[in-house]
């Protein structure tokens, strides 16, 4: 147990910050009326996003058939075919 005291001035600043930045962070946060809160959310709700109109990637490209497994083209073809030319 001696062995672990290291950790505890960590622990002691830890949990003084995160106190701390509680506190900052509620102080800081005003009331919003509740009829401005809802005509934000309508103008939200009601723009068109561009992330929405475009189709996404899997529905516009075919189904992968993939085996896991990777194969190469042969090269035999391409060999046979510079040998003719020469």
């Amino acid at each position: 147990m001696e062995i672990l005291w290291w950790l505890a001035p960590a622990v002691v600043v830890t949990v003084l910050t995160m106190l701390w930045v509680g506190w900052l962070g509620r102080a800081g946060r005003g009331q919003v009326d509740r009829d401005v809160a809802v005509q934000r959310l309508g103008e939200g709700l009601r723009t068109q996003h561009q992330g929405l109109t475009r189709p996404t990637p899997a529905a516009s490209r075919a189904p992968d058939r993939s085996t896991g497994v990777a194969v190469r083209p042969s090269r035999s073809g391409a060999t046979e075919q510079t040998r003719r030319s020469a």
